[in-house]
């Protein structure tokens, strides 16, 4: 487990609804800096929703999401991973006629064609800056065993790679937390086996992570804090331990 530091992410009552139904009610918690929270919930709870008002894909109704003193419905999308909010999906939304390679580079900040300036009067500056991404590209991608796949194109990967690309595109943003949909859902133990050290590993380049998981092995094992929705609303958070012998818990998944 992690050293815990201060709070970074607060949500304050967040609620959404969907035509009268409502899958998010009050959800108040917050994230600590350099800690792993599982978020979990029967399928329909509301955590991917949760994910998506995090993120501003979706409004809020009500409530507040506070990140670093900012209140995040203010911010577009791509605007929350400037900041420092990345996420992984369930479709990983790779790109898949590119290279493991270029997905990689294309998710880092500062892009060398985002202005027109940079391709005539800063060239020398943006040469250099996708030299330095190419390097910590590579760096990465042979920390995580997907060296020899740099030119393998996406659609190409296994299943367990693609799931591997789209946490090592996280990375390469810079984000600061990490929101992980199903990381390790439906790939191979090998996949399972370079996955959760990647995870584990984020606090030690002061990151944390929420990570929506099924598998209590792999919860217990990686997660500081559990976080448990039941039909929209979190009615327990605490250590995995504490979580898992919840009698709401456990009522919950014998529904």
């Amino acid at each position: 487990m992690t050293k815990l530091k201060s709070n970074f992410l607060v949500l304050e009552k967040v609620s959404k609804s969907f035509d009268g139904l409502k899958v998010l009610n009050e959800i108040s918690c917050s994230i600590r800096a350099g800690e792993i929270v599982g978020l979990l919930g029967l399928n329909g709870s509301g955590k991917t929703t949760l994910f998506n008002v995090m993120t501003n894909l979706l409004r809020a109704d009500s409530g507040k999401v506070i990140f670093r003193e900012r209140n995040l419905h203010q911010f577009s999308p791509h605007e929350i991973a400037k900041i420092g909010i990345t996420r992984t999906f369930q479709d990983l939304r790779l790109i898949r006629r590119l290279t493991v390679l270029e997905n990689v580079l294309l998710s880092f900040k500062h892009q060398p064609g985002e202005k027109l300036t940079n391709l005539f009067l800063n060239w020398k500056k943006s040469e250099n800056r996708e030299i330095k991404h190419s390097q910590i590209s590579q760096k990465i991608l042979n920390n995580v065993g997907l060296a020899d796949k740099s030119n393998t194109l996406a659609e190409d990967l296994s299943y367990g790679q693609q799931k591997l690309l789209s946490i090592v595109c996280c990375l390469a943003t810079g984000a600061d937390l990490l929101l992980l949909d199903e990381p390790i859902a439906g790939v191979s133990p090998a996949a399972i086996e370079q996955i959760i050290p990647l995870i584990k590993d984020l606090p030690r380049q002061n990151k944390s992570a929420v990570l929506i998981e099924h598998n209590p092995d792999v919860v217990k094992e990686i997660c500081d804090r559990v976080f448990f929705l039941d039909a929209g609303s979190l009615i327990i958070q605490g250590t995995p331990e504490q979580v898992y012998n919840n009698s709401k818990v456990i009522e919950a998944y014998l529904r």
